[in-house]
């Protein structure tokens, strides 16, 4: 990677970032309480002390611009609830400078020195860590009722023809997750701790969707009493039914309550059509987009009532990329060019509002579309490390989600175009809808 690719990248970061916080007007940097989210101010504080830690206090040893506020914007030492309260923190104008101060100070470091493969995987690591907040203020606006991110555009980029049914997937010997990687961490193309090391498995054949579950789909399963019918439900999703907790807030809202779900998060029936709230707005439910905020037990329940099931990540990233031992590593299911428009919906600004079988040039191998970009899609395999698996720069990346958290593939309409890949894994606890998570599936197997 070239410094004006890096520097380009930096600076995308950057004005997003900028942007998802000074197009607030002031009364909603306060936004309600929740688990799920962050304050704004506090994501964009905790992006700049990450360039900090891991770049200038890691590779100079330099103090930090304020080590009095080191502990807050450090996740792991403010407690999640603290974070709003405001009298703790700066003001946005007091947080924007030391947003840009450290952005300007990881420019000059990387326009100055040169540009090791060290030194390239701190960099790059600090900018996507960047990125996965950018998702996260995008869908905190989402979660409060606020209005669309400034990237977000209404407009039809990629259109496709209506496509429809399943693809076979040959038996054989498939390649999972990333290759090589050396002792200081870096890469040749970077990756996270938890898609390393590459490794080659052996799948019978098998039968996915090309395209991910529609609105259209989901609603017959709604209307049909899926909600409401518990064969169709295991244990752990009986058990999140009685649970669930109402996220459906507004500004100003009052804490989330219990309720007993008898549809997904943000449909409502009214005026005699299914709408969905987009943001800070009720519309008319689009039937073709992608099924969006359904937790893992909503898409197992689904799959239950329609006769299929979710593919496992393995199947689901073969299916994606076809890697196979001897032939030429592809990294999209397209191939290996960047993510582009034509590509995917990502990036803030189609938000998975357009039908599933649109992005045709983002087909892979065997057909499937959309599986990068729209939707995070679940799959039935709980997040585990692979074999050989090492702790990266980072030590907490991975290590907390193992175990507890289930795997979605593909990145979402929110994600950053530069941080998706098809070996790229994300975790989510099974409960999680609030984030931009849906599914496609497979056919059960013949008996």
């Amino acid at each position: 990677m070239e410094k004006a690719t890096l520097l380009a990248e930096l600076e995308t970061a950057r004005q997003r970032t900028r942007a998802l916080i000074t197009s607030l007007p002031e009364e909603q940097l306060d936004v309600p309480y929740h688990p799920g989210v962050n304050p704004p101010l506090w994501e964009m504080g905790h992006a700049a002390f990450f360039y900090e830690v891991f770049v200038f206090n890691l590779l100079d040893g330099t103090p930090s611009y304020n080590p009095a506020m080191d502990d807050l914007w450090d996740s792991f030492h403010v407690d999640h609830r603290d974070r709003w309260c405001r009298e703790l923190f700066p003001g946005r104008e007091d947080t924007l400078a030391y947003f840009d101060t450290i952005y300007e100070r990881m420019a000059e470091r990387i326009r100055s020195k040169p540009l090791t493969d060290g030194y390239l995987y701190l960099y790059r690591y600090a900018v996507f860590h960047q990125n996965m907040h950018i998702e996260s203020l995008i869908w905190c606006r989402q979660t409060v009722g606020y209005p669309p991110a400034p990237d977000y555009t209404d407009d039809r980029v990629a259109p496709g023809d209506r496509i429809e049914g399943d693809v076979l997937i040959p038996a054989g010997r498939w390649r999972i997750g990333m290759p090589g990687e050396s002792d200081d961490f870096a890469t040749t193309d970077f990756a996270f701790d938890n898609e390393k090391p590459g490794f080659e498995v052996e799948l019978e054949s098998f039968t996915i969707s090309r395209l991910p579950v529609s609105n259209l789909e989901f609603m017959a399963f709604v209307e049909d009493g899926g909600y409401q019918r518990p064969d169709l439900w295991s244990f752990g999703g009986r058990k999140w039914l009685q649970t669930e907790t109402d996220v459906s807030l507004v500004h100003g809202s009052p804490e989330p309550v219990l309720r007993t779900p008898k549809h997904p998060l943000y449909w409502r029936w009214h005026d005699d059509q299914w709408q969905e709230r987009f943001f800070d707005q009720w519309r008319p439910l689009n039937p073709h987009a992608p099924i969006c905020h359904i937790s893992y037990w909503e898409a197992e329940a689904w799959c239950h009532w329609a006769g299929r099931r979710l593919p496992t990540e393995y199947e689901w990233e073969v299916a994606a990329l076809g890697n196979r031992a001897g032939d030429g590593f592809r990294r999209f299911p397209w191939g290996n060019d960047p993510v582009g428009p034509a590509h995917a919906d990502m990036g803030g600004r189609a938000m998975a509002q357009y039908p599933v079988w649109d992005f045709p040039a983002g087909d892979s191998p065997f057909g499937c579309r959309q599986m990068i970009g729209g939707v995070w899609e679940w799959t039935s395999s709980q997040f585990f490390p692979y074999d050989g698996f090492r702790i990266d720069v980072y030590p907490f990346m991975s290590t907390l989600q193992f175990g507890d958290h289930k795997v979605t593939r593909g990145g979402s309409c929110a994600t950053s175009p530069n941080l998706i890949r098809g070996t790229y894994r994300q975790a989510y606890l099974a409960q999680r809808n609030d984030v931009y998570t849906g599914f496609r599936t497979c056919a059960l197997p013949k008996t």
